[in-house]
């Protein structure tokens, strides 16, 4: 065979030329010139334009998912009856969708925003477009009782009208019962009825555990009745916490009996609470006929009935199926009735759940992000005065002076500052009402607290159990210290005790600079102890009573407005996106899943309390700042973990899924 690759013996190129191949038979054939590198790039190139088909198909899904979400501001029909369906509960501030808890799978409960119920029922009262009111209580958890008194108050006005409204459920509890109990007709399921609980209940207690366990928690604090730290010290209630929560307790149960007994003046309450049990035996073990015969449900039957009956005053919408009634949505009529906006600006902002160092969303109290909202408002020339709405058990020190400085700086611009106390207004909840010009709370409202506490775990002697022990040098006699695992030392402890005093003796100093009376006064109420609205005001820690409105009103006469005034609110709304992922991330099974039963509305509140387990052992194992926070002023508020509020994690956290 010839040899095409060699250099010809005459080839001017010499010996050393590159070898030219000569075309051989068959070269003429097309074949493949792509190499492995340009495949791969054509590869990540259809990658990519895969992708982004994706996101912009995602896009759109999520545009249409908001423009399809969002309340219509148009009816659905022109009369009807107003559809207030309370799957969930009720807050002050409803919560922001946990995007990666969404994503995941989980779903978050059903907030509804207090002041859209009571502006809506306001507004019904006076519209002929509504001809009834239907409240659904069927999947109601719960709220505050100052919120729920407002509920009920503001049905008192639609019935004052004289338009009928009626309330159903398969099972009424505490809280549904007292917004139920000011309807004109009060349902309830055959195979349910009302069990009254009131306030009151068990707490968990570690110390035994930890003993056990050799987990030592260092506990700073100051007031003889500063019980938030009491489960990491003790088995058991102090006699003087148990007389503080039995006095606030026993003033919000008289306030609910107060309400309902109003609203239901036939109704043998005393008597059916008393014996329960008893009067079920009576009605031959039915609960819901012995709610009848005590006066406090009205008639008894199914869904069905309920809406035949709805139906029959405000029509129904096929008349082939009488079973269905002309509805109008509760966020359809809140987004066709926007509030006023003529008169004057008030300024609203809103303190609502735990108050924690730097920026938060809706539902928790960041520090940072709270003074923002008060420095816009003070920056803002159309705002006459600031009404700071409290519905907050506490929390950081250094959050709550943050807002606090802001107070004061939009004072320093003779705005007005007005508090009004929601729910629960207590320790940091306190400390941020202290710059008020007046203060303005419900009986129902818990507030006070006026102490602070700081906690820090240590595990050298759990450490030891297994082996391990620590070691090491120390320069000074705070070198590596607080130390977790070698122990913490006797200075560390002495300058953490002196830190804490100090920073109760700035609080009590605040508290009777804020309500003029000596300091010694101030010491004889404050020690942590909690009050009720009634006594609070008693012994002057608020000065008077009264709801928003009422707030709203003194704001606008301390800024000499004349004429008519509108609140304006200054938050963080829950993000569209956030409302997006809420219905991606599986709401709607999540309230049809809620309890509807008596059995199930228990379970609930079982399911309630592991989450109360997982906030105790965050909180040893994550306060990280001294802490002015009523614990215990947590059970008046609902029990839903908020943004935020991360879970136990590490040890602890274990420990809490083992106990669970």
């Amino acid at each position: 065979m010839t040899d095409t690759t060699a250099n010809a013996p005459n080839d001017p190129a010499g010996p050393w030329a590159i070898p030219v191949r000569r075309p051989l038979p068959g070269d003429d054939k097309p074949k493949s010139t792509t190499s492995f590198p340009r495949k791969v790039w054509h590869l990540l190139v259809g990658i990519k334009d895969a992708l982004a088909l994706i996101f912009l198909l995602l896009f759109f899904v999520a545009l249409f998912g908001l423009l399809s979400g969002r309340p219509n501001a148009g009816l659905p029909v022109s009369q009807g009856a107003l559809l207030i369906e309370l799957d969930g509960i009720v807050s002050e501030q409803p919560s922001e969708v946990d995007p990666l808890a969404a994503l995941s799978g989980g779903a978050q409960l059903k907030e509804i925003r207090v002041r859209d119920v009571v502006h809506a029922l306001e507004v019904a009262a006076d519209d002929k477009r509504v001809t009834s009111v239907v409240l659904d209580l069927d999947r109601f958890l719960g709220g505050g009782q100052v919120s729920l008194a407002e509920i009920g108050a503001a049905v008192d006005k639609v019935r004052a009208k004289k338009k009928p409204v009626l309330a159903f459920a398969t099972a009424y509890t505490t809280d549904s019962y007292q917004v139920a109990a000011h309807a004109s007709e009060i349902w309830a399921d055959g195979i349910g009825g009302v069990a009254i609980a009131g306030p009151g209940g068990s707490r968990l207690y570690y110390k035994g555990l930890m003993d056990r366990l050799g987990v030592t928690a260092h506990i700073y604090r100051v007031g003889t009745f500063k019980s938030a730290v009491e489960p990491f010290l003790r088995t058991d209630q102090s006699p003087e916490a148990k007389e503080a929560d039995l006095a606030y307790a026993s003033v919000l149960w008289d306030n609910w009996l107060t309400d309902v007994k109003k609203a239901r003046p036939a109704a043998k309450l005393d008597a059916f609470i008393a014996d329960t049990a008893g009067a079920v035996r009576a009605a031959g073990n039915d609960l819901s006929k012995a709610s009848v015969d005590a006066g406090l449900v009205d008639k008894v039957g199914s869904r069905m009935a309920f809406n035949r009956r709805v139906a029959e005053i405000s029509g129904a919408a096929d008349d082939s199926k009488p079973w269905e009634y002309n509805a109008i949505p509760l966020e359809n009529w809140v987004a066709a009735n926007p509030p006023s906006t003529s008169g004057s600006t008030i300024a609203v902002v809103p303190v609502v759940g735990e108050i924690v160092d730097g920026e938060a969303p809706s539902g928790v109290a960041g520090g940072e992000t709270v003074a923002k909202h008060i420095l816009d408002a003070a920056t803002d020339s159309s705002v006459k005065a600031i009404v700071l709405r409290v519905d907050s058990p506490g929390g950081s020190v250094l959050a709550s002076e943050e807002i606090r400085q802001a107070l004061l700086a939009a004072k320093a611009k003779k705005l007005p500052i007005v508090v009004s106390m929601a729910n629960v207004a207590a320790s940091g909840g306190y400390w941020v009402s202290t710059p008020a010009d007046r203060i303005f709370a419900e009986p129902e409202t818990i507030t006070g607290s006026i102490g602070v506490f700081g906690i820090l775990p240590s595990f050298d002697q759990a450490l030891a159990k297994i082996g391990v022990n620590a070691d090491g040098i120390a320069t000074t006699p705070l070198s590596g210290q607080p130390d977790v695992f070698g122990g913490v030392n006797d200075e560390f402890n002495a300058l953490a005790q002196a830190s804490v005093e100090d920073i109760y003796a700035r609080f009590t100093g605040l508290v009777a600079k804020s309500r003029k009376q000596p300091i010694e006064k101030i010491r004889t109420i404050a020690e942590g102890r909690v009050w009720a609205g009634g006594t609070a005001r008693q012994i002057g820690l608020i000065d008077q009573f009264g709801g928003l409105p009422d707030a709203l009103k003194a704001a606008a006469k301390l800024a000499k407005v004349d004429g008519d005034f509108h609140a304006k609110y200054f938050e963080d709304e829950p993000s569209e996106f956030s409302k997006m992922l809420a219905s991606w991330s599986g709401a709607e099974e999540e309230t049809a899943a809620l309890p509807r039963g008596w059995f199930g509305i228990a379970a609930m509140n079982r399911q309630l309390t592991e989450r109360r387990l997982v906030q105790d052992l965050t909180m040893l194992t994550q306060a990280g700042s001294v802490q002015a926070s009523c614990l215990d002023c947590r059970a008046y508020l609902p029990a839903v973990p908020r943004p935020g509020q991360a879970e136990a994690k590490g040890f602890l956290g274990a420990l809490a899924l083992l106990l669970k």
